[in-house]
């Protein structure tokens, strides 16, 4: 899966790329970054895409409109249109992070895994440590089947960042497509305490344990018990000589209650 933070966190700061903008100072309403940012927090994308067009009509080489151009086309889902605009930015600079980075979101987009996987390793040899790029190399392995190869790199963003969801997710996911049931439970269970907002984290435990047939463990995970609550439950469950279903709904009944 891809926990769509990732994809992309990178659509959001490459509007105003290699500009910064001072604050302090009054802010030029008619500056192209200006009305680019305007337009895409507006969700104006075609409008956006036409905009940028036009400043290429005047400056065909002007690096804001390709890389804006080429963002508002993935909005748009014109991938392989967004393609062509990210080619030209490398051209102009080889090694481009930006240019880079949407180009991998458009050919994630067209399934174009291998592709995928050459252009990561691109990012990894200018900053081997960039998370995206080792998380975006696990998730296209995953798509090629390759889920021993994936897992090695959420490893490595795990070194890194032990509570990186992503990697914590889809090494979950890897996992359990290689039948390591238990392990893929872990995984799951420390991505839940890192974010209980996370609903798919709950089906995808509950997944896993009625494929262990383990139903009570089952119907806990599916109410967004961790891991480490569920033995108490159980346990008394039994001292109570009543089901898991019943002991779970009478603690509920007790803290809504409390509060």
């Amino acid at each position: 899966m891809i926990v769509d933070d990732q994809i992309y966190c990178l659509l959001e700061y490459i509007i105003v790329n290699e500009i910064s903008l001072d604050y302090s100072k009054m802010v030029n309403l008619l500056d192209p970054s200006n009305i680019i940012t305007r337009m895409f927090n507006a969700g104006k994308y075609n409008e956006m895409h036409n905009y940028c067009k036009d400043l290429l009509d005047k400056t065909p080489n002007d690096m804001v409109a390709l890389q804006n151009l080429s963002l508002s086309l993935i909005y748009l889902k014109k991938y392989s249109e967004a393609i062509v605009y990210c080619d030209k930015v490398l051209e102009i600079k080889h090694s481009d992070t930006y240019a880079l980075k949407n180009k991998i979101y458009a050919l994630e987009n067209m399934k174009q895994y291998e592709q995928v996987l050459e252009l990561c390793e691109k990012l990894l040899l200018n900053n081997f440590k960039d998370l995206w790029a080792l998380n975006s190399m696990g998730l296209s392995l995953n798509e090629l089947n390759r889920h021993e190869d994936a897992i090695e790199y959420y490893d490595y963003v795990l070194i890194i960042d032990p509570n990186d969801i992503t990697a914590l997710m889809n090494k979950a996911i890897s996992l359990s497509h290689l039948g390591n049931y238990q392990d893929a439970l872990i995984y799951y269970d420390r991505a839940q305490i890192i974010d209980p907002s996370l609903k798919e984290i709950s089906i995808a435990k509950s997944h896993i344990f009625k494929k262990l047939n383990l139903e009570d463990d089952a119907f806990l995970a599916a109410q967004g018990v961790l891991n480490k609550d569920m033995e108490k439950i159980k346990m008394d469950a039994k001292k109570n000589k009543c089901s898991v279903f019943h002991q779970f709904c009478n603690e509920e009944f007790k803290n809504i209650n409390s509060k």
